[in-house]
């Protein structure tokens, strides 16, 4: 890519998709959650050759895997999971499955709102990212409370200034964790609200 291009890609907004093709977020949040990490980004790049993205991170120190437990569990409560990143999605709704929850994921906040209208059933919890394209987590929560007064809410980003900018978080049943999180936060988010 071009050098004038290669120079703005991790800005925020920043996309050379035509309007309404691309929000301009992707590489900024990944920029973000890497270091916050502690990590960093190469990018290696000339016009007509590609491009090489690069990702590095300190090296984990880590236990064995605890064993599974093959017997079967009761679910503890239903979770709508609304995250637009596939491989977050994907990771989040494997984690909170073992962790005995029903969870019922989303792309984006539009697709939640039409889950929920095919979906009688209670919601005990939802757990969005909070910048997404159509609907953001903000907005969404503001919609499903509408119809599910009293729904708890768990906003996750990756950039740090949505904490701010969130003025639920003095509601006792909205809570914030930031991007990147581990298996162990996410737990410890998500029981706050059913221990």
């Amino acid at each position: 890519m071009p050098v004038d291009i290669l120079a703005q890609i991790f800005e925020p907004f920043f996309t050379t998709k035509p309007v309404g093709k691309g929000t301009g977020l992707g590489l900024a949040i990944t920029q973000s959650i890497v270091r916050q990490s502690r990590g960093y980004i190469q990018v290696d790049s000339a016009p007509g050759s590609g491009t090489t993205f690069r990702l590095y991170f300190p090296r984990a120190d880590t236990g064995p895997a605890a064993p599974i437990d093959p017997r079967p569990r009761e679910v503890r409560g239903t979770i709508l999971l609304v995250e637009d990143e596939p491989a977050v999605r994907d990771a989040t709704v494997h984690l909170l499955r073992r962790e005995r929850f029903e969870v019922v994921s989303a792309a984006h906040g539009q697709e939640a709102l039409d889950l929920m209208r095919l979906r009688p059933g209670p919601i005990d919890l939802l757990v969005t990212d909070v910048l997404m394209p159509e609907l953001g987590g903000k907005d969404l929560a503001r919609r499903l409370r509408t119809d599910r007064p009293g729904l708890r809410v768990l906003f996750v980003s990756g950039f740090s200034g949505d904490q701010q900018e969130l003025e639920d978080l003095d509601d006792p049943d909205t809570a914030f964790l930031p991007k990147p999180f581990t298996p162990q936060q996410l737990r410890g988010a998500v029981r706050r609200f059913f221990d």
